[in-house]
């Protein structure tokens, strides 16, 4: 599908713990990324797919409906609890850029839209994966072949940094080395750096997808320049 008047069409996955963190909306973050975007569109004619991660939000919802039931709910349910996180951000994402966004949040994925604004929205669609399997979807149909994920650390660990002091990051991975590192399943409220259902399809695609940390918008620049960068790329 052509670009249109974009020079290029880049897909960036903003992970939910980036725009609602422990001690709420980040605004100041906001004001940053949102100026960070409009100038790569003013700059570069570039269009931004953006889709946007539940995050906190998502797992207080799923946290509450199990200490309020008393048991376990079931992994639909779970997934939807999450999903309405994921469009929750994304509406505040598209009131934020509202002069340049499409005016509808994709959430529908089975139909190919054809939007022209410069800047589109996109949130959770279904049970069974995570955000990360629609954006694939959505490389797939605009012929992009590459994702920007933007989450909280600098790199893919072979453990927990947060835990183990003593994680090993990675630079460059292999879709076989990522996937071999992961569950081949996926489950509400994993962790997995990509979910193992969209990396099935992003290896099958030959997709590139760039793991970056968020707060760095520098390294976010410096990979879209094709730039040397802190992060992770698998490939």
């Amino acid at each position: 599908m052509p670009n249109g008047r974009y020079q290029e069409t880049l897909i960036i996955k903003l992970g939910g713990s980036l725009i609602v963190p422990a001690e709420g909306i980040a605004t100041a973050y906001l004001r940053q990324f949102q100026a960070f975007i409009r100038q790569q569109v003013a700059d570069h004619q570039r269009r931004f797919f953006i889709f946007v991660g539940g995050g906190r939000v998502a797992r207080q919802y799923r946290d509450a409906g199990r200490d309020i039931v008393g048991h376990e709910l079931t992994d639909e349910d779970l997934d939807w609890l999450g999903i309405h996180a994921t469009r929750l951000n994304a509406h505040l994402l598209r009131t934020v850029f509202r002069d340049l966004a499409h005016p509808n949040i994709i959430k529908d994925y089975s139909v190919i839209q054809k939007p022209k604004k410069p800047v589109v929205i996109a949130a959770g669609w279904k049970p069974g994966w995570s955000t990360d399997y629609p954006a694939v979807i959505l490389a797939q149909d605009y012929q992009v072949k590459a994702i920007f994920k933007l989450s909280n650390t600098d790199y893919i660990y072979d453990k927990d940094p947060k835990l183990y002091p003593d994680a090993r990051p990675f630079e460059r991975l292999s879709w076989g080395e990522y996937r071999a590192m992961i569950d081949e399943s996926w489950s509400p409220g994993s962790h997995a750096p990509f979910d193992p259902i969209a990396a099935k399809l992003a290896s099958e695609l030959s997709l590139k997808v760039y793991y970056l940390n968020g707060h760095r918008l520098e390294m976010l620049e410096r990979a879209l320049h094709g730039e040397p960068f802190v992060g992770t790329l698998i490939s």
